[in-house]
């Protein structure tokens, strides 16, 4: 089964698969997130996070290849009386504007092998504006030891060399590498592994 193919079955399925609260690092951020401005929602899915931003009042473009999970955020958006922008596209081959977005978040989106990777990362660092705020959330090597979500393959998981290599040449780069217990919808529940970075282009 393809990839696009295991993703689209899991979103047909009832309910939001991660819940339709925002993930919790992102919250921790709102105090640093700009008063307005463009964010690209990178693999947004059903949309809980992309939802979130606009209701901080930025105006939000939510990307992900899953038509499901997109109808979704379309229903989420409405309930919370927001509005998102929602593109269908592969986020490894998208086309990424150049400096076009005053944020770049990326949650939870470890689906991708490190050639993907590298694109989609390539893609992102374009896509922000000099001095844009870039957000990225993913699980560590550890989390294989949990097994409570994300991707059972070792090369798909974030250390923190990997992500200071990849965004080399960003400032103010900070780290958060923490193990606590997360519970978003049926697909992240328990102890959990996960590096968390913030930095400005």
């Amino acid at each position: 089964m393809s990839e696009y193919a295991r993703w689209e079955e899991r979103y047909r399925a009832p309910g939001f698969h991660f819940g339709k609260e925002p993930n919790y690092f992102l919250v921790s951020l709102k105090p640093i997130l700009p008063k307005s401005g463009k964010v690209l929602a990178v693999a947004d899915g059903e949309g809980r996070n992309g939802v979130w931003l606009a209701e901080q009042e930025l105006e939000v473009h939510s990307i992900d290849f899953s038509p499901a999970a997109q109808a979704k955020a379309e229903l989420l958006a409405q309930e919370r009386g927001v509005k998102i922008g929602i593109e269908q596209a592969d986020v490894h081959d998208w086309d990424y504007p150049e400096a076009a977005y005053d944020v770049v978040c990326e949650i939870f989106t470890q689906f991708s092998s490190p050639e993907q990777r590298a694109r989609k990362w390539a893609g992102m660092k374009k896509a922000l504006k000099p001095g844009g705020l870039l957000i990225v959330l993913g699980y560590t090597p550890k989390q294989l030891q949990y097994g409570t979500g994300g991707p059972k393959q070792l090369e798909n998981l974030y250390t923190r060399p990997m992500l200071e290599e990849a965004f080399r040449g960003f400032r103010d780069m900070k780290f958060v590498e923490e193990e606590r217990e997360i519970y978003e919808g049926t697909s992240h529940g328990g102890m959990s592994a996960m590096i968390g970075l913030t930095a400005r282009k």
